[in-house]
């Protein structure tokens, strides 16, 4: 059973007097602990269709389901809960809160648990040793690098251990060699601990670190490319 299963997907927006088709009818299943890449051009509906499957956004149409749950029939308060128990999201700009330290800042998520600030603490200090900054906990974003400030967001990402894992262009803002070592952690991430990860990049050798590739244009799946191991 796939984890994530869409059928005849579609997503429409109106700017001003235009109404602007993103995505058609679109079908797509992702397995359980999948790696896939995202790629298209500009326009492509590649980031329209993360935020779907992210729970960012809600469909014009068709069904989204994560993990047996129709995702498109929730309501807004609903679908906010969902999110915080089952997506991590990682971000181009990393997202952080600049007066807080790492630790703190991994912490977030959990204030909307029921966990106390020792557990809050201690999961966040596992997170932060996952992605290998432990020795970076007490430093706030302004102290780190780019790619440490990454790590960051993706130790935030998983602090809850969630279902999915949803990565907009994660090594975007990253100098080549940063970009692979946080490839390297998704890739670790998905192989090691299970992560089932979508993410749009750009960067065809940010591709290649993915199970396979999904190649999207003008709102349509147009080819997929499965990587070798």
């Amino acid at each position: 059973m796939a984890l994530v299963s869409i059928r005849n997907l579609t997503k429409t927006y109106q700017r001003g007097p235009e109404r602007v088709d993103v995505l058609h009818g679109l079908d797509l299943d992702i397995a359980a602990g999948d790696f896939v890449a995202l790629m298209g051009p500009s326009g492509s509906g590649k980031t329209t269709l993360l935020n779907l499957i992210g729970g960012l956004d809600t469909p014009t149409g068709g069904e989204i389901s994560v993990d047996g749950q129709r995702i498109d029939a929730m309501k807004a308060g609903q679908l906010a809960h969902w999110r915080s128990q089952n997506v991590g999201y990682v971000f181009q700009f990393y997202n952080l809160m600049p007066m807080l330290s790492a630790q703190r800042n991994v912490e977030l998520p959990l204030l909307l648990t029921n966990l106390s600030g020792a557990q809050r603490k201690r999961n966040a200090e596992i997170a932060l040793t996952l992605v290998g900054l432990a020795d970076r906990r007490s430093h706030k974003p302004n102290e780190l690098s780019g790619g440490q400030q990454q790590r960051v967001a993706i130790a935030r990402a998983i602090v809850s251990d969630p279902t999915l894992l949803i990565c907009d262009e994660p090594t975007g803002d990253l100098d080549r060699q940063s970009a692979e070592e946080i490839l390297g952690l998704l890739q670790t991430l998905n192989r090691e601990h299970g992560k089932t990860i979508v993410m749009v990049t750009h960067d065809p050798k940010a591709a290649e670190y993915a199970s396979h590739t999904l190649h999207l244009d003008k709102g349509t799946l147009v080819e997929q490319v499965v990587h070798a191991a």
